[in-house]
């Protein structure tokens, strides 16, 4: 029992003038990729993938798919710059909690860091790369399993139990739009042009992401007082 307390005393890894700072990559990851597929889906004629030209519809194709053509190089660099910055924020949000424990937090660091390990494998993988960019595509959906786990640890900790209570409710949610999308995804090229995906499939990362803005944001309000 005393172990544990001092455990929980310990000084955060990350100094108090710097970690609200850093901690705002969890946010700023997020934004940074919203604007990228909002103005690319606008600016995308196109692209080439397996042999065949596919014209790119924001309503009917995903994200991926800026990924390839002329906006390739701005998607991809958007996918990778955003998995970086959520790593940093996520680590600066958790090791500024140290009541949290030193195992809680390393475990909502793990699980919150799965899903910008596959932002990061989606930008150096095109959707060409079929089957790893998909494993990134996962890693993201991960989430679902991802948000209660942090949630329960996090509900331990009065500051933090109206978020805790989101996240937890979060895990169906993820999954729920994650079938959504799947339901009206097809894949194949022949049918990248029908279907709402694109809108399916951009709702889903808006709700994951706006729990990682909401976590840089709480934290930030917490460090300010």
């Amino acid at each position: 029992m005393i172990e544990v307390q001092q455990e929980r005393k310990q000084v955060p890894a990350v100094p108090r003038r710097l970690g609200p700072g850093i901690a705002l990559g969890a946010a700023a990851g997020p934004v940074v990729f919203t604007l990228a597929w909002l103005v690319l889906g606008f600016i995308s004629r196109g692209y080439t993938a397996w042999g065949v030209y596919v014209p790119y519809s924001p309503i009917h194709q995903g994200v991926s798919g800026l990924g390839l053509g002329e906006t390739a190089l701005y998607m991809n660099a958007a996918f990778i710059v955003n998995g970086l910055l959520t790593l940093a924020g996520i680590a600066a949000i958790f090791a500024g909690i140290p009541e949290l424990g030193r195992t809680a937090r390393r475990a909502c660091i793990a699980m919150l860091a799965l899903p910008a390990i596959g932002s990061i494998v989606d930008g150096i993988f095109t959707l060409e790369s079929f089957w790893l960019h998909n494993l990134g595509f996962a890693l993201v959906l991960s989430t679902a399993a991802g948000f209660p786990v942090v949630g329960f640890m996090l509900r331990r900790l009065p500051a933090w139990r109206r978020l805790a209570t989101g996240l937890i409710a979060a895990g169906p949610l993820t999954l729920l739009l994650a079938v959504v999308f799947f339901m009206t995804f097809t894949p194949t090229v022949a049918g990248a042009n029908t279907g709402i995906a694109g809108i399916t499939e951009r709702l889903l990362i808006l709700e994951i992401q706006a729990w990682y803005v909401a976590l840089a944001w709480t934290f930030t309000r917490r460090a300010d007082r």
